[in-house]
């Protein structure tokens, strides 16, 4: 038997004006998910637990079946661990996101927080600047280390966890920095790192080239998503299978890794709507064929069409993974049977308000052996109005690990 997770993204949203009403989920051509739908277990599940900021380190970790509540300490020590950083039982980590503020002259707190991810900054890019912060602040109490494309990490050593609420930075397209920043006493040194940064990053050549170019300059660092050193129980030993993971970003590779899963690179693979879908299916598919018992495939594009409100470009990720990845995998798993194949999001990322909701998301459970009436469709209303609901997430996983 062989066992599929194709993990969407922030698919699910809410009815959307410039769809007519429809959800992405609604309006995508997606004549694979639909049809497995009609013969498929479809619900809703929780995945993000009561009380927990919706994230998809929360949501991911529910989805391969860990209970966030019992073993999350952070999202950025998860990345950490990708990124190859051996984090000591004091070291805190921090997502260091190299940002875009608005150059409108006003001071740091009357600043505008104009792109999250810096116009898509490319990694080599990103590292000469990683290693000018590194340069200038690091090598005693804090280190710099370059990750992937905008997302990095900061590690403090001997740091403190207890700081108050630190924003992650694509909660607030648009808004003015000032109101979103660390106001802990503890977070102080945090804080004025973040200030040194603009004068640091302002001026760098690789902005000085991004602005010629006509692209956004990444001037500034926003620190968030700190945590310790996570502790997770080996995936092989919990479920009693052996699983590989695929992804774009650091955070899935790291839950992986520290399960002690397979971690598949994919040449190509940029965690938005330019991916190398087809790559991750064969990266599957590969792993399958080699005796991997089980394969989580996770897309990253709709979530960042999400975050960054682009309507059309969220409709046409749902349709590339369902045209790239989900189609030819089903002809390849023809030659596999039996399996079992989960597709649902993690969370949502509604397009209307740019960042995660702790909201429900609809889940599809096809058995190669064990068809099943299923919806029309599949679609978070669909999904609904089946009145099938999981309520603790991490739970789902064994509905799709239970024999038919």
């Amino acid at each position: 038997m062989k066992y599929i997770v194709l993990l969407c993204d922030g698919m699910a949203d809410t009815p959307c004006p410039a769809l007519d009403g429809r959800t992405p989920m609604e309006a995508a051509a997606k004549p694979h998910m639909d049809a497995l739908a009609r013969c498929a277990e479809i619900g809703m599940v929780r995945t993000v637990p009561e009380g927990m900021t919706p994230g998809s380190d929360v949501a991911n970790l529910a989805v391969m079946g860990y209970d966030a509540r019992a073993c999350y300490t952070g999202r950025s020590p998860l990345e950490a661990a990708n990124i190859g950083i051996d984090l000591a039982d004091d070291d805190v980590a921090f997502r260091c996101n190299l940002v875009t503020l608005s150059e409108d002259g006003n001071a740091y707190e009357d600043r505008k927080m104009q792109d999250y991810c810096a116009g898509d900054i490319h990694t080599q890019e990103a590292r000469e600047l990683i290693e000018c912060l590194q340069e200038a602040f690091g090598g005693g109490e804090f280190d710099f280390y370059t990750g992937t494309a905008y997302r990095h990490c900061l590690v403090w050593h001997g740091g403190k966890t207890a700081l108050g609420k630190l924003t992650p930075p694509h909660d607030i397209p648009g808004k003015r920095v000032g109101e979103h920043l660390p106001l802990h006493p503890d977070a102080a040194v945090l804080l004025d790192m973040m200030r040194r940064s603009c004068a640091l990053l302002e001026d760098h050549p690789v902005n000085q080239k991004r602005r010629q170019a006509g692209l956004a300059p990444a001037n500034a660092i926003w620190l968030w998503g700190q945590g310790k050193r996570p502790q997770l129980e080996d995936f092989t030993q919990r479920h009693h299978k052996t699983g590989a993971v695929i992804s774009a970003v650091d955070l899935l590779k790291g839950i992986g890794r520290i399960a002690g899963m397979k971690v598949c690179d994919v040449p190509g693979a940029t965690g938005y709507i330019d991916t190398n879908f087809s790559g991750k299916m064969q990266a599957a598919v590969d792993e399958l064929q080699a005796g991997r018992d089980f394969v989580y495939i996770h897309v990253e594009a709709p979530d960042e069409c999400g975050h960054r409100g682009e309507v059309q470009n969220k409709v046409k990720a749902i349709e590339a993974i369902d045209q790239q990845i989900l189609g030819p995998l089903l002809e390849r798993l023809e030659d596999m049977k039996p399996y079992s194949l989960l597709i649902l999001p993690d969370h949502p990322t509604p397009l209307e308000i740019r960042t995660h909701s702790a909201e429900p998301v609809p889940y599809l459970l096809y058995r190669s052996n064990q068809e099943t009436n299923g919806c029309p469709a599949f679609t978070e209303q669909a999904a609904r109005d089946t009145g099938r609901f999981v309520e603790i997430g991490f739970t789902l996983i064994d509905r799709l690990f239970a024999e038919a």
